[in-house]
């Protein structure tokens, strides 16, 4: 038995001498089915021709798969590049927040730096009207604990 493709639609074939295919609604048989009809089927190209035929096709499938991988890797390229460029503008963004808070808190810190009063840690008094000014100020004694 032997196997012919036409096209789209697969065409069977046995022997060719009394080979009979059958169209049964959308499908081809090479055995009779209820309301089905015969169909004449006769390769006229030489052999040569259908080896032509036959390399040509395979031939538009290698360039088919070819172009089906540089599309897929092309498309894989330009889905990463985009999810690079995502990450990268996540990232700006996030700095970005962290930049503007830290320069508000600045700002939150000069605003009150300015508006509250310092209060001097020195005293800024005279000396108490008992004391010379050469007096040195007296020790006090440490007292000793009653344990």
């Amino acid at each position: 038995m032997t196997v012919m493709w036409v096209g789209s639609v697969g065409l069977f074939a046995h022997d060719p001498a009394h080979a009979q295919t059958w169209r049964c609604g959308n499908t081809y048989s090479d055995r009779p089915c209820e309301g089905g009809r015969p169909v004449k089927v006769e390769d006229h190209r030489s052999d040569q021709d259908r080896r032509a035929a036959d390399a040509g096709a395979r031939s538009a499938q290698t360039q088919a798969d070819h172009l089906e991988r540089t599309r897929l890797s092309q498309e894989k390229a330009a889905y990463d590049r985009d999810r690079h460029a995502a990450r990268e503008a996540r990232s700006a963004a996030q700095s970005e927040r962290r930049l503007a808070m830290s320069e508000q808190r600045e700002r939150d810190r000069a605003r009150k730096a300015l508006g509250d009063p310092h209060k001097s840690s020195m005293s800024f008094k005279g000396p108490p009207a008992e004391k010379a000014a050469g007096d040195a100020p007296k020790k006090r004694k440490k007292r000793k604990s009653a344990d």
